[in-house]
């Protein structure tokens, strides 16, 4: 094994500079990556995130066909915030700080690509739902050590001007990756297997070969990335930095903890928009095939035709929400370069709240659908704006440290969605899973309302 180093303890604000094809004595710059190769490097990000999708579209309904109680849903979907907490800023401290003969980074994808796939392999076999949540717990803890060294290895490796077309290529891929995951089930129905041939545990076959094909590609799609748009080598002085030291989880801790007490006034600002925006799409996923059977098949039951009808309706839906997103990645390149990524934003966060609003009104599948435009719009700025705001507030040799504590931005309000929903889901909003969309609407216009709040002044406008 390549031996670890680490920054010597008084160099933690030590820049990066990464050597340029063409160096002087003066200056070493990353080169300028062609549209095709940024495209390739962010290739591994499709499978990171068709196991997401994966996760987004069928583990609700895992959960209810093995007899959860939907009040308890978001409590078995714990596994996701909490091991993001945890994980994910100790392994961007920790990158920041890794020098292998691979890379910084490039050693987090690879075990946490192949975790991912051994736990997508396994996950619609589970017997029972203790199995199937503690298999959550080990899939996500796998996604996030892969998640928040990917996003730095972007910062790394493409210079500032290309740094928006590299994150919102990620949104793209995202959208894309989410689009295949929704659908899988719904095109293997259309190739010919049955929707109703299901396992002893009533787990249909359709959803096991999905998992099949999303740890394929989790693992493919991460090696390609890898191999054809490598780390670029440290420069002699950045190497002799991390060759002071060896790594050690105290120093990565320090790390953590000289960040956390550093952390730029804007993006403590950016808390409150991610709380809301994250808490209602949390909400969203875990009841959203709840709301399609209730209102759409009259059914509740999890076992019934009528429940994994509306399973596949709402992988559907899914499926076209994210080539929504897909497509507006695209779109919203040009427009955050023009109007800033603030504000682009905050305009498709309102987009997917009145989306949200309406769906419990909404009883046939093409009114359903045109509601899918704005939480695809949503969705898309999610994944790639707030990166694009994130850095320009950060120094860019602790990108991987604060992409890690930004996780935090995230999976903390998943982790307040996950412990207050059951305390009111009967009492506050009657049992009904639509009511719980609708929540997520308000709570996606509160957070327009605070991205609109941000002040960046004195950060660079976002460059294309």
């Amino acid at each position: 094994m390549p031996k670890l180093r680490a920054l010597g303890k008084g160099d933690a604000h030590a820049p990066f500079r990464a050597p340029q094809i063409h160096r002087n004595n003066r200056t070493m710059e990353r080169p300028r990556l062609s549209l095709p190769r940024i495209v390739e490097m962010n290739l591994g990000f499709l499978g990171l995130q068709f196991s997401f999708g994966l996760q987004q579209a069928n583990m609700g309904p895992i959960y209810g066909y093995l007899g959860a109680d939907e009040a308890s849903l978001p409590l078995l979907w714990l596994a996701g915030p909490v091991t993001g907490l945890l994980v994910q800023p100790l392994i961007g401290a920790m990158s920041d700080r890794t020098s292998t003969r691979l890379g910084r980074r490039t050693p987090y994808f690879l075990v946490g690509a192949m975790l991912c796939s051994l736990c997508l392999f396994a996950m619609p076999y589970s017997p029972t739902l203790w199995i199937a949540a503690s298999l959550l717990w080990i899939l996500d803890a796998a996604n996030n050590v892969t998640m928040e060294p990917y996003r730095a290895y972007i910062g790394d490796r493409l210079r500032e001007d290309q740094r928006a077309v590299g994150f919102l290529t990620q949104s793209a891929f995202t959208g894309l990756a989410q689009t295949l995951s929704y659908l899988s089930p719904s095109l293997l129905v259309w190739a010919g297997f049955s929707k109703d041939a299901v396992d002893a545990n009533g787990i249909p076959d359709i959803t096991r070969i999905a998992f099949v094909v999303g740890a394929v590609l989790s693992l493919s799609t991460i090696v390609w990335s890898v191999m054809r748009v490598p780390e670029l080598p440290l420069p002699p002085e950045e190497q002799a930095r991390l060759d002071a030291d060896p790594l050690t989880f105290r120093g990565a801790l320090s790390d953590l903890r000289l960040a956390l007490v550093e952390m730029p006034r804007p993006m403590r600002q950016l808390a409150l928009a991610m709380l809301c925006q994250w808490y209602a799409m949390f909400a969203y996923w875990q009841f959203i095939a709840f709301a399609v059977a209730r209102r759409l098949y009259g059914t509740g039951d999890a076992g019934s035709a009528g429940f994994r009808d509306a399973v596949l309706t709402t992988g559907q839906l899914g499926a076209f929400y994210n080539a929504v997103a897909f497509v507006a990645a695209l779109a919203l390149m040009p427009l955050a370069k023009r109007f800033g990524a603030k504000h682009v934003h905050a305009v498709c966060l309102a987009a997917s709240g009145v989306a949200m609003l309406a769906i419990p009104n909404l009883a046939t599948e093409p009114a359903l659908f045109v509601a899918m435009l704005g939480i695809g719009i949503g969705w898309a700025s999610m994944m790639g704006n707030p990166y694009i705001m994130l850095t320009g507030m950060i120094p860019p040799e602790r990108y991987g440290v604060y992409m890690g504590i930004f996780n935090m931005f995230i999976v903390i309000p998943m982790m307040i969605e996950s412990l207050t929903v059951p305390l009111f889901y009967h009492r506050l909003l009657a049992g009904d899973p639509g009511h719980v969309i609708a929540l997520g609407g308000v709570l996606m216009l509160l957070g327009a309302v605070a991205t609109v709040a941000v002040r960046e002044r004195g950060l660079p406008a976002p460059a294309l």
